[in-house]
């Protein structure tokens, strides 16, 4: 089991809004260009990279997705925050 992940993440207040840049990254959208127009943390500047983390450093949804979800695949979390668009780069 991976003890670390590497992700990228978009944090938005709306759903609505998640879902759709979801739907500009399956129309090959850039997810650091979405992050950095419109994430609302800091990491969008950095195009949404978190770099890599251990598992338990995240909020358990975010945690939960980035240690079972889909790898290289956009997901739409919701935590505390708000609505995330995650993408996993990779787990070690």
């Amino acid at each position: 089991m991976a003890s670390t992940a590497h992700a990228l993440h978009i944090l938005v207040k709306h759903k609505e809004q998640a879902e759709d840049i979801i739907q500009q990254l399956e129309k090959g959208k850039k997810f650091s260009d979405l992050a950095k127009k419109h994430s609302t943390c800091p990491s969008g500047k950095k195009g949404g990279d978190l770099g890599e983390f251990r598992k338990g450093q995240m909020v358990p949804q975010f945690d939960k997705i980035c240690f079972t979800g889909e790898v290289l695949t956009p997901h739409l979390v919701k935590t505390k925050f708000g609505y995330h668009v995650v993408k996993v780069l990779y787990r070690t």
